[in-house]
């Protein structure tokens, strides 16, 4: 079924290529329909930082506008297998780096409920063309918020695994110690589908590790921690946030409030970390082997300031200079190995409460969608803002963004937090919510199944 929609959408599908500054413009490119198999279970859309054999691996950057994968990343393998494959590549910040997709250098997407506000990063191309219902689910990658947030700005359900349950083995990576391979989709199942299809260790990635087997017994969420404190909310997303709390009490969840001590230094720790693995993994483009290269340098060293200096936008230039900068010598102690350290503290604590609750809920983002461009957050905002995120990236444990309505015409979205390995217990909590918080799209997003009818009637 989904095949043949597919097919019929092709038309839809290259208007969003083609008109990204009047519309959504989630998909930078579009596999012909020879290319997506036998879509027997779900089409699936992929942020283009994973390598799909066949389409390009831009990660939204100059640097690699012209490189195509020679080969599938694992999940998308994996997927694959499962009878869901990946029909096209969707938008993001370059390499991953920002919070709203504005930082890529070869689109501009725009949020489906507000053509004037920002998905969200940098999964947003995935997030948007989730919530427009071009697929039902896409993957992304989730560094510090990235599947989470912007499945919060577009009011769609985002899930970031516990580190090392899905292979990394074809992710182009930013800061390899942080990152995920996670799914943004149109309900809990769908949710739940793909992260299953995606899962299991894999011996080409030293990272991943063997997860609790598929469909295994897990303990059912009874308490569930409110994260407390002056969290510094819009008022659209604290009132949104206190009736998320009061429709779990509703559900029969007992709530409990907790606060994170270590809060204050997640953002700083984060970037730190992150800078840092940034500057290592991205010295590898230096316009040698492959990647976006001068049409003339005198030596090697020409050769690689100019392919840098013209490959890269200014915030990877940005976060590669922090990162160089905090590893030197004399100042890896400072930063570097300070921020391990807080690591460490802030899992600790997180362990600690885990003891006394089964989940923790808390905002995913401080504010709704912002406006594109220069009224909305600038740069160091939108970095500050992501101490709710970045948490789960730290302690490497799973958290799931679920939609809990609409404030002032805009979707919110919260945020559920767990151990390792209690991705189970998470959807079982979604899906409970999804009663009171059923899952709502933006007007003109047509689902496929009814598109197909009234075309075929």
């Amino acid at each position: 079924m989904w095949k043949d929609v597919l097919g019929a959408h092709r038309e839809t599908y290259a208007r969003f290529i083609s008109e990204q500054d009047t519309d959504v413009g989630a998909f930078l490119e579009v596999g012909a329909p020879s290319q997506w198999g036998d879509a027997t279970v779900l089409p699936i859309a992929c942020k283009d930082n994973i390598a799909v054999k066949g389409y390009h691996l831009t990660c939204g950057s100059r640097m690699l506008q012209e490189l195509v994968s020679p080969y599938d990343a694992t999940a998308v393998a994996r997927l694959r297998e499962a009878g869901m494959p990946v029909v096209g590549k969707t938008n993001l910040d370059e390499f991953g780096m920002g919070s709203s997709t504005e930082n890529s250098a070869l689109g501009t997407t725009r949020n489906p409920w507000d053509l004037e506000r920002v998905t969200g990063g940098s999964s947003g191309g995935s997030a948007a063309a989730v919530a427009q219902r071009l697929v039902p689910a896409a993957i992304g990658s989730d560094t510090g918020g990235s599947i989470r947030q912007p499945a919060a700005f577009c009011g769609v359900y985002g899930l970031k695994p516990t580190y090392g349950t899905v292979s990394r083995y074809g992710l182009v990576a930013y800061a390899s110690s942080l990152e995920v391979i996670g799914v943004v989709a149109d309900s809990v199942d769908h949710t739940a589908q793909v992260f299953t299809g995606m899962r299991g260790i894999d011996e080409r990635d030293h990272s991943s590790v063997a997860p609790p087997e598929a469909g295994a017994p897990s303990p059912e969420a009874r308490t569930i921690g409110v994260l407390g404190g002056d969290l510094g909310l819009d008022p659209a997303v604290e009132r949104n946030f206190a009736a998320t709390a009061e429709a779990l009490r509703d559900l029969g969840y007992k709530t409990v409030p907790v606060e994170l001590t270590t809060g204050e230094h997640v953002v700083p720790s984060y970037y730190t970390i992150a800078a840092a693995e940034a500057s290592a993994n991205l010295a590898r483009f230096n316009g040698v082997r492959y990647g976006h290269r001068p049409v003339y340098s005198e030596n090697p060293e020409e050769l690689m300031r100019g392919a840098r200096s013209e490959g890269f936008g200014d915030e990877v230039k940005l976060r590669i200079v922090l990162g160089t900068y905090v590893l030197r010598s004399g100042f890896q102690d400072q930063y570097y190995t300070r921020a391990q350290k807080i690591r460490t503290l802030i899992r600790r604590e997180l362990e600690e409460i885990y003891k006394t609750v089964d989940l923790i809920l808390l905002p995913a983002f401080p504010t709704q969608a912002f406006p594109r461009g220069d009224s909305g957050m600038d740069a160091f905002q939108q970095k500050v803002a992501d101490r709710f995120t970045s948490t789960a990236n730290l302690a490497a444990v799973p958290a799931l963004t679920v939609p809990t309505g609409r404030e002032e015409g805009l979707p919110v979205g919260m945020q559920l937090m767990g151990p390792v390995f209690s991705e189970e217990r998470l959807f079982g909590v979604a899906r409970k919510l999804a009663e009171p918080f059923p899952i709502e799209f933006p007007d003109g997003a047509i689902p496929f199944d009814r598109w197909r009818a009234e075309k075929e009637g």
